[in-house]
């Protein structure tokens, strides 16, 4: 193989993966970058995503100093995009939101954006009646939406327009790439549990619906899991369930009615929206999360998954600390021939 052009694979085409490629490009201009998956686009976990920016207070890296900085360093990438003429193609929008509780003060916080976001306040009491009565505590926060179904097909053609190549197929092991690439990127989320035999990825099945309700301008957090999220094209995201250790990717009749019951009491005027479609995603939830380099039956590969539902926001931070592993692991290839 060419040390001066080496060849680089990215397994995995989700957001995770098309994150990874794309700023593969940037740091490497001289490299060849395949990008294999058995999904694409819209057949990935990414798409149902709501993809708000606001991580569970769970949310977790190898150090809480990491963890930080990949927050920090995603924030400042999806900001970077927003500023552009291409944001609305890229599916990205601003977005401010509510988070009501009628049980726990300390569910309305998040020590992990409070300081980054532009604006985290506690709501005033008359801003606790804007969704019905009850609710105690709330916070209000402004924030970014991330839709991957914009996302990843404009990523996507970034990446091929770069010279980057797209191939479809299963990788059943990394040996059967050890012939191909100098460095491989294991982005398959929660492929990885087979693909890694990683005991530690769990499936954390989610299902939500879609409604058409274009007056909705603000996204709303309540308990008990209940989001109503609005979409760039006026179509709002209702969640929500979090089923560990559930691989049911089929559409759950009474965790629909559950979910539609829950956000209809919390936002009465979703009643006439009509709901356009109800979607299941098993996130791929580790404690931490993996990003880290391994040498894998002769393959040097670095490890970049297990995001579980916060993998649309922290892709762009996660990616960048795994580049710089693969970048090191290539300049240490180099010097090794020297």
């Amino acid at each position: 193989m060419d040390s001066n052009n080496p060849k680089i694979a990215v397994i995995g085409a989700g957001v995770i993966g098309m994150t990874v490629g794309a700023m593969l490009q940037q740091e490497l201009r001289n490299t060849n970058i395949t990008v294999i998956a058995e999904g694409f686009k819209e057949d990935t976990v990414s798409c149902v995503a709501a993809g708000i920016f606001r991580p569970g207070t769970s949310f977790k890296g190898p150090t809480k100093e990491v963890t930080k900085k990949w927050i920090n360093e995603s924030w400042y990438y999806w900001q970077d995009i927003l500023k552009t003429p291409e944001a609305p193609l890229a599916g990205i929008m601003p977005v401010s939101s509510y988070i009501f509780s009628k049980e726990n003060y300390f569910i309305t916080r998040n020590h992990l954006i409070e300081d980054l976001v532009p604006i985290y306040r506690p709501v005033e009491k008359d801003e606790l009646k804007l969704c019905g009565e009850g609710w105690k505590y709330g916070s209000y926060f402004s924030t970014i939406k991330i839709g991957c179904d914009r996302y990843l097909p404009w990523v996507e053609k970034s990446f091929i327009e770069k010279g980057g190549k797209i191939e479809n197929g299963r990788i059943d092991s990394f040996a059967s790439l050890r012939s191909k690439y100098d460095l491989v990127f294991n982005c398959t989320g929660l492929g990885a549990k087979v693909l890694c035999n990683d005991h530690d990825l769990v499936s954390v099945r989610g299902q939500i619906a879609k409604a058409k309700a274009p007056w909705l301008k603000m996204a709303f957090y309540g308990d008990y899991d209940t989001y109503i999220i609005p979409g760039i094209d006026g179509v709002a995201t209702l969640g929500g369930v979090r089923q560990y250790d559930s691989y049911n990717k089929e559409v759950c009749k009474y965790d629909a009615a559950a979910i539609l019951e829950r956000c209809y009491d919390f936002i009465p005027s979703l009643r006439k929206a009509e709901i356009v479609a109800h979607r299941v995603g098993l996130r791929p939830h580790r404690m931490p999360v993996r990003v880290e380099p391994e040498v894998v039956d002769g393959v040097k590969v670095v490890h970049c998954y297990g995001h579980g539902g916060y993998g649309v926001m922290c892709a762009p931070g996660t990616a960048r600390d795994a580049i710089k592993m693969g970048v090191d692991i290539l300049r240490s290839n180099a010097r090794s021939k020297i």
